[in-house]
């Protein structure tokens, strides 16, 4: 299992819109990323990032609610990237599975369950249904058995994250099908008539050839635009040399890279606060004294961020509140923090025996 596990670390996805975070997989016979509908839709272009794959935006290729799949184009050629199978076979009672994803954010968790009901009929849908657990973020993911093939892709969750519903392979199977033989070309299924539409013979008035419905295809969906606080910050971090469009993850929160240190920047409208957290290093288990040391010497010198210790992260942080906040102080504000972020996690590591955080 841990070949397996190794494996799908390198074709499981991240994938970030202005509206959620999600996972999903990628296949290489089709050359595409699988994922749900709800992770992307509404969005023409979505963030995708895992091994091998820098982080970077791709088009959304196709989107189908009815069963709640969608193909994101493969943005770069990767002949290393592992081949993965889907299963052509119905899994069975009792038989374990594990579902891989990235849930609140977090890199490659793998939860093992076992097959409660194969065949869990909802909306005249098969759905695998399961104990592994899921949770926001692992939405896309592959659900895999013990060979390693993609038994189905997870979709729902119920009772907090103790049941868990995937589509299985089947329905993916025949989506890709359909998909080649149209020519790979943006397509949708329509909701009405279930037929699979793609761009070039979708109707004047972007309705169904088949039965007059009015279609969505994913280009013709509307760019994401921030509005008040969040317009702000992102005038701030583009200001700052920041693509706002790959460091959204979600329609108030941004994750910016800045060298080697990763900071998390949140506006939270109910108590009118912007949060950023620059998770640093973590705390070495010898010889701690002279890194506090360095801690406390540090905040007497610093004006607006703090650092602080929490278990073990090492963590940079500042606080807005929105009613003071002004573009051009935010940016001073701001371009401070980042920049202290990267010279504090080398020289914690380099000087004080910190050690690089693992993700």
């Amino acid at each position: 299992m841990e070949q397996i596990t190794e494996t799908y670390k390198n074709v499981v996805i991240q994938i970030a819109t202005p509206y959620s975070t999600g996972t999903g997989f990628y296949l290489k016979a089709p050359n595409l990323i699988v994922t749900n509908n709800h992770v992307v839709e509404g969005n023409r272009e979505v963030t995708v990032e895992g091994v091998g794959l820098p982080r970077q935006m791709s088009r959304v290729v196709y989107n189908d609610a009815r069963f709640d799949l969608a193909f994101i184009e493969m943005p770069i050629e990767n002949d290393d990237m592992p081949h993965v199978s889907l299963s052509a076979a119905a899994v069975r009672e009792r038989e374990r599975v594990t579902a891989i994803g990235h849930p609140f954010g977090l890199r490659y968790t793998f939860t093992e369950g076992i097959v409660s009901n194969p065949r869990h009929i909802f909306n005249n849908i098969d759905y695998i249904q399961h104990d592994a657990a899921l949770n926001p973020g692992n939405s896309g993911g592959p659900l895999i058995n013990t060979e390693g093939a993609v038994v189905g892709v997870n979709t729902l969750m119920h009772d907090g994250n103790t049941i868990g519903f995937s589509l299985p392979s089947k329905y993916l199977n025949e989506a890709l099908e359909a998909f080649r033989v149209g020519g790979g070309e943006v397509a949708v299924r329509c909701g009405a008539c279930l037929n699979i539409v793609f761009e070039k013979t979708i109707e004047i008035g972007g309705t169904c050839p088949h039965c007059g419905a009015k279609l969505m295809l994913p280009t013709v969906a509307d760019d994401f635009k921030a509005e008040g606080v969040a317009l702000t910050i992102e005038k701030m971090l583009i200001k700052l040399g920041h693509d706002t469009r790959l460091s959204r993850r979600g329609p108030n929160g941004w994750e910016i890279r800045q060298g080697s240190a990763k900071i998390n920047v949140s506006y939270h409208a109910q108590n009118g606060l912007i949060v950023c957290d620059a998770y640093l290093c973590t705390l070495p288990s010898q010889n701690i004294k002279p890194l506090y040391e360095f801690l406390l010497r540090e905040n007497f010198r610093n004006t607006g961020a703090t650092l602080s210790v929490n278990g073990q992260d090492i963590i940079l942080s500042l606080l807005i509140h929105d009613r003071y906040l002004k573009e051009e102080t935010g940016v001073k504000l701001l371009g401070n923090l980042f920049e202290k972020a990267d010279f504090y996690d080398n020289t914690l590591v380099e000087h004080y025996g910190a050690k690089w955080r693992t993700e």
